[in-house]
C-alpha cells in the first residue's frame, strides 16, 4: 500500500526486499506488511507534564488498530509544553507542524493518528498534517481533574493567574500561596478550564477530526482508553476508505469550528491556529470572519474563564455533542467526520442532560447573545486585534498610554512606586510579536500594577502585539497587527498618547494625527529581533504576522 515511500537505492526491487528484511525485526509478517500501517504521532515526553501520561493512550490506541485489521508503528516527532519551554512554545509550534509533515511523508504509513494535548501540540499536528494529507485522526492525553483548595474549585491555569494577583495584592500570604500551588494541577492532563488546550480540542472536534465526546473526556478517566481503542479502529477503517485530512477538514467545517469557539468563550490563540491551518488547505479564512460569526453566536458554554464550571464538569454535561447539538442553526451539517457519518447523523443520537442544562445552556439562557471573541480595527490597528470580551470588565475606554518598549522594560518597571499609572491608564507592550519578541510569548496578560492592586484595581486596558493564555482574563487586546517590530503603528506610541477602545464599534484608535505619525516614523527606529543562526533566524525571516496565522511564508 506504500510502494510509493521506498527508500531510494535506484533499485525498487532492492528497495522492497531489503524493506522487507529489515521489517522482520517488528515481529510483522510480509503478510502484514500489506495491512493498512498506521502511524502513531507519540508527543510522550517527560519534560512536557501535560504530555507525560501518553503511554497508556499510546498502547490503547494500538489495541484498536489492531483489532480493526492495521499494523501500528509508532514515531516520535518534537513535543511542545508551555510551562516547560523558553521563551514560549508558540517560537516551536511551526517547528513542529514542519516535523509533522515531514515525517509523514517520509514514512511509510497509510493513516495517522495525531496526539496533541499542552497549548500548540494539537495547532502544529493539524497543521502538518494538513499539508501532508494523508487520513488522519486527532485525540488528546484529556484535561485534568479539577483542582480544590478548601472548598473553592480551582482551575490551572485561570487560578495561578488569580492568586498570583492576589497574592501580589497582599491579599494571601506566602503559606497560603503554597498550599494553592500544591492544589491547581492535581493528576495528569492539560489545563482543565477553557484554555488554548480545551479551545482547540473543541474545534477539532467540531471540525469532525476527532471522534464525538473526545474534547472533554478527563486524562484520568478510563473513557479516555475507551476512546483510544476507538481512535485506533477509526483510523483503519479512514485509510480503507481513502479519507484523506482535506476530505473531512473544509471550509464549512472550520467555520463550525469558528462558531464552536465563540460558543465556548475560548482561547484568543485558537483564532491564530485556524487561520494557519485554513491556509494550509488553501481557504481564505480572515479575522472579519471570527468577527461577523462571533456577533452572530450566541455564548452558551459556562466554562471558565468566561463561565463558571470546567471541563470536567464540560464533560458531565454531555461535552461537544450536546454543544453543537444546541448549536444545529449555525452548523453546516452536512460535512464528513472520522465517524464515517456526516455532523448531521452524529448529531441525531445526541439529546440534552437536564441535570446539567446550566453547564452548556440553551440559547434562550445563553450568558452572551454574541460570541466571547471580538475582532477590533483602527488607526492602532490596521489589520486586526483580538479581545476575550466574555472576561473584560471595560467595553469602552478614552484613555493616556503608558508605554513598556518590550517585556525587560515591562519587568523593571511595572512595580516601580513612583510609575505614573493610575486606574484609567492603557498601559501598552510593545515588541513581543512574532518578530519582536521573537515567538510572540503569553506575556500580553500585563500585570496591574502593585500599587494600583493594593488600591483594589482588578482591570485595565492593556494592549500588546503579543498573546495571553487562553486560561486569562481581563480587557487585555491582543494580537495587534501589524505588530511593532514590523513598523505597525504600535510602534510609534508613545507615554500620553491617548487611544481609545471600543467594543462596541469593534475599533480601537490612536488619536494622534497622520503629520505627528509620519513624523514619529522618521524619528522612531523599528526593533526586529535579529538572530544570528539556526531555526531562530529562520523563524523571524519568515513568520507572517497573527492576522495571517503566524505561519512560515513557505508553507
Amino acid at each position: 500500500m506504500y510502494n510509493n515511500k521506498l527508500t531510494s537505492y535506484g533499485d525498487i526491487g532492492f528497495s522492497k526486499f531489503i524493506r522487507k528484511a529489515f521489517n522482520r525485526q517488528l515481529g510483522f509478517s510480509v503478510e502484514d506488511q500489506n495491512k493498512p500501517i498506521i502511524g502513531i504521532c507519540n508527543t510522550y515526553s517527560e519534560i512536557n507534564r501535560c504530555h507525560s501520561h501518553l503511554k497508556p493512550i499510546v498502547e490503547a490506541i494500538k489495541k484498536g488498530v489492531l483489532m480493526a485489521g492495521g499494523i501500528p508503528l509508532e514515531f516520535p516527532i518534537i513535543s511542545l509544553g508551555e510551562i516547560n519551554t523558553y521563551p514560549t512554545t508558540m517560537l516551536y509550534r511551526n517547528l513542529a507542524a514542519m516535523d509533522t509533515e515531514e515525517m509523514i511523508n517520509a514514512q511509510p504509513i497509510d493513516g495517522v493518528v495525531l496526539i496533541g494535548g499542552c497549548d500548540k501540540m494539537a495547532p502544529a499536528l493539524l497543521m502538518g498534517a494538513a499539508s501532508a494529507d494523508i487520513p488522519s485522526i486527532l485525540i488528546t492525553g484529556g484535561p485534568m481533574n479539577n483542582g480544590e483548595y478548601r472548598g473553592r474549585t480551582l482551575g490551572a491555569c485561570s487560578d495561578c493567574r488569580y492568586f498570583w494577583q492576589e497574592y501580589r495584592a497582599n491579599a494571601i500570604d506566602e503559606q497560603q500561596l503554597m498550599e494553592i500551588n500544591e492544589k491547581l494541577a492535581p493528576t495528569a492532563g492539560h489545563c482543565m478550564v477553557m484554555g488554548s488546550a480545551s479551545s482547540i480540542a473543541v474545534c477539532t472536534e467540531t471540525m469532525g477530526l476527532m471522534l464525538p465526546g473526545g474534547a472533554s473526556i478527563p486524562a484520568t478517566h478510563n473513557e479516555r482508553l475507551q476512546h483510544s481503542i476507538e481512535t485506533g479502529k477509526a483510523i483503519v477503517r479512514l485509510v480503507e476508505e481513502g479519507k484523506k485530512f482535506s476530505d473531512i477538514v473544509t471550509e464549512n467545517s472550520i467555520r463550525n469550528a469558528i462558531t464552536a469557539l465563540m460558543a465556548i468563550g475560548g482561547s484568543t490563540n485558537t483564532i491564530i491556529h485556524l487561520i494557519a491551518i485554513a491556509r494550509r488547505l488553501g481557504f481564505s479564512i480572515t479575522l472579519k470572519d471570527f468577527d461577523e460569526i462571533s456577533q452572530n453566536t450566541p455564548l452558551i458554554a459556562n466554562i471558565r474563564p468566561a463561565g463558571k464550571y470546567q471541563m470536567e464538569d464540560f464533560h458531565k454535561a454531555g461535552g461537544v455533542p450536546v454543544l453543537l447539538k444546541e448549536l444545529q442553526p449555525y452548523l453546516y451539517l452536512d460535512e464528513q467526520t472520522v465517524t464515517g457519518k456526516t455532523l448531521r447523523e452524529n448529531l441525531s443520537q445526541v439529546s440534552r442532560i437536564k441535570e446539567y442544562e446550566d453547564i452548556i445552556r440553551t440559547e434562550e439562557k445563553a450568558l452572551s447573545k454574541s460570541g466571547g471573541l471580538a475582532v477590533l480595527y483602527g488607526s492602532l490597528a490596521p489589520r486586526g486585534a483580538i479581545v476575550k470580551h466574555s472576561t473584560a470588565s471595560i467595553p469602552y475606554h478614552k484613555g493616556r498610554a503608558l508605554v513598556f518598549e518590550n517585556i525587560h522594560d515591562m519587568d523593571k518597571r511595572i512595580d516601580d512606586p513612583d510609575l505614573d499609572v493610575d486606574k484609567d491608564t492603557i498601559m501598552v507592550l510593545k515588541n513581543i510579536g512574532p518578530i519582536g519578541a521573537p515567538g510572540m510569548p503569553e506575556a500580553g496578560y500585563i500585570p496591574i500594577p502593585k500599587k494600583l492592586l493594593a488600591e483594589g484595581v482588578k482591570d485595565m486596558v492593556r494592549i500588546s502585539d503579543g498573546r495571553m493564555s487562553g486560561t486569562a482574563f481581563g480587557t487585555v487586546i491582543l494580537h495587534v497587527s501589524p505588530e511593532a517590530a514590523a513598523g505597525g503603528p504600535l510602534n510609534y506610541v508613545l507615554d500620553g498618547d491617548i487611544i481609545e477602545f471600543d467594543l462596541e464599534n469593534r475599533e480601537l484608535n490612536l488619536l494622534v494625527s497622520e503629520e505627528e505619525i509620519e513624523k514619529r516614523k522618521r524619528e522612531i527606529p523599528v526593533k526586529p529581533q535579529k538572530p544570528e543562526r539556526g531555526y531562530q533566524k529562520m523563524f523571524v525571516e519568515n513568520v507572517l504576522q497573527a492576522d495571517e496565522g503566524c505561519d512560515f511564508k513557505f508553507l
